[in-house]
């Protein structure tokens, strides 16, 4: 997506949804970055860092485990591979999350899961390839898809602020499952990845 894209996305949304309007005009322009090139392999690697941790605890490993690298710089298999069980269990990883990383890091050098080219891929291509990678499941990867691939339509029904925001705005008694929230999104498309911002920030 470009600029011109989420303006256009706006507009849509707020003439096709009389609820989603309103909180698209109270949070202005959507913070969906746009126009970066982006390193999907560090995306993994921060991903697994923040499971299960507050933003300023993933912060804090994920600046600790780049001061492990040489020349402080962005992980690589190479690099993550070079260090001890030890060294990454000590900036803060779980022995879990330890093996995702090593599982992680292996897959993409032996070549059995592809971190490179897939802007060529279709959304679910993506998420088949990925998913491959113990730790990462559709979410993880539905968060790339959004925020480092800007992929425009993406709805995280697995998103537990995602439900709640849609229950919450359509005035839902009960939390609404899978099907109802795809329904109620019927109308965003090709926009989802959009509305689902703009449900974050309500």
């Amino acid at each position: 997506m470009t600029a011109d894209d989420l303006a256009r996305a706006r507009r849509v949304l707020m003439r096709r949804d009389a609820i989603l309007a309103p909180i698209i005009t109270r949070y202005g322009a959507c913070g969906i970055k746009t126009g970066r090139e982006t390193d999907i392999f560090t995306g993994l690697v921060e991903a697994i860092v923040s499971q299960q941790l507050s933003t300023r605890a993933a912060a804090t490993i994920h600046g600790r485990l780049r001061a492990l690298i040489p020349g402080g710089g962005l992980p690589t298999p190479e690099a993550l591979l070079a260090l001890s069980d030890e060294a990454l269990r000590g900036v803060g990883l779980s022995r879990q999350k330890t093996g995702y990383m090593r599982d992680l890091s292996g897959k993409v050098l032996d070549g059995s899961v592809k971190t490179d080219g897939l802007s060529a891929l279709d959304d679910e291509a993506i998420v088949a390839e990925l998913t491959k990678v113990k730790g990462i499941g559709r979410w993880t990867v539905e968060m790339i898809l959004i925020f480092q691939l800007a992929r425009p339509d993406v709805l995280p029904v697995g998103d537990l602020g995602i439900v709640k925001a849609i229950q919450k705005a359509y005035g839902l008694r009960k939390t609404p499952d899978a099907k109802r929230m795809l329904a109620i999104a019927e109308p965003w498309r090709p926009y989802r990845s959009v509305a689902s911002w703009y449900l974050w920030a309500s």
